[in-house]
């Protein structure tokens, strides 16, 4: 699908202080995930003021969650994530939140677990935000990374969206499990702050996944 043609959004985190909403709005982007949380320690001190400010200028938006496998358990850091800000409700304007697993910022590559361990954590993660909710998280990921560490697993195609990372031209390969991505990130820079994304679908699509339907 031609990127222009769907609906765009951005993702955002403390790197991104003081966005003008009202500009971002304006250029087109219908959409935002921004950083809520990490592991079971850290909230995004701009996350109030951001999340805030996409509602207000009529962006359908959603937290994500940084995930630490390493530091504590799945359960644990879906609980955190949802007691600081990602939620979800049926309004219409809330995605559902989204966990971010991918390349270790700090250390080994797969936090020090094996495939098996770290498909238990995400299930675990996802299980108990579906149970709080009642939508299971999207997933951000790269296919790389995927492979890598969780021996590219199959089984979360039919409950979790899949959003992948992958600057290029087109979204690839995708993991094992899905048939399609729901989001793209496509680029780490642009026109507007942040990563830059892209739904696959139409407004309609876009305002099914808020909606829970």
């Amino acid at each position: 699908m031609e990127k222009r043609a769907a609906p765009q959004g951005i993702d955002v985190s403390s790197y991104q202080p003081g966005i003008n909403w009202k500009t971002v709005k304006s250029n087109g982007v219908s959409f935002a995930y921004i950083k809520a949380t990490e592991g079971t320690g850290y909230t995004n001190p701009e996350f109030s003021s951001q999340y805030t400010g996409a509602t207000n200028n009529g962006i359908i938006r959603g937290g994500y969650h940084f995930a630490r496998p390493d530091v504590s358990s799945g359960a644990t850091q879906a609980n955190y994530f949802i007691a600081h800000g990602g939620g979800w409700s049926s309004d219409g304007i809330t995605l559902p939140g989204a966990l971010d697993i991918e390349y270790n910022p700090y250390g080994a590559t797969c936090y020090g677990l094996s495939a098996a361990s770290m498909v238990s954590w995400i299930r675990d993660f996802s299980n108990t935000y579906h149970s709080k909710t009642g939508q299971y998280p999207v997933i951000y990921t790269t296919t790389d990374w995927w492979t890598t560490c969780t021996g590219n697993n199959n089984s979360f195609g039919s409950t979790n969206p899949l959003w992948l990372a992958r600057y290029a031209s087109s979204a690839g390969t995708l993991p094992a499990g899905w048939s399609y991505h729901t989001f793209w990130q496509y680029a780490d820079s642009g026109a507007n702050p942040g990563d830059q994304d892209t739904f696959n679908g139409d407004a309609a699509g876009l305002g099914r996944l808020a909606k829970g339907s």
